[in-house]
């Protein structure tokens, strides 16, 4: 028959953990947004509207799609040694020497 050591070591619980908040905790906190106090409804309508979605300001008119592009390899190894935003810089260079329309040869 297996016994327990004495000096085993006890499960080890995190002091971090915190009880989750109830109605009731919610109820007796006072709702601040940018340290004006409001109302437990109103400061659950503007906590629940913040975390919907993405940020304001994050999604762009012009979205980007992705694609493939063959390029020579010396050619991606400088861009990449270029330091982070590389491809944002290639898109940009790329863009400005973008033809503004359709040339006749490519069909289209």
């Amino acid at each position: 028959m297996s016994v327990k050591s004495k000096n085993s070591a006890k499960p080890w619980t995190d002091p971090d953990d915190a009880p989750e908040l109830t109605e009731a905790d919610m109820l007796r906190g006072t709702w601040q947004v940018a340290g004006v106090p409001v109302t437990a409804k109103e400061g659950k309508a503007l906590a629940k509207a913040a975390w919907r979605g993405r940020p304001i300001g994050s999604v762009k008119d012009q979205h980007k799609v992705p694609t493939t592009l063959r390029l020579d390899e010396d050619v991606l190894q400088r861009w990449r040694a270029s330091g982070k935003g590389w491809q944002t810089r290639a898109a940009a260079i790329l863009a400005a020497h973008a033809p503004l329309a359709p040339s006749k040869e490519a069909g289209l």
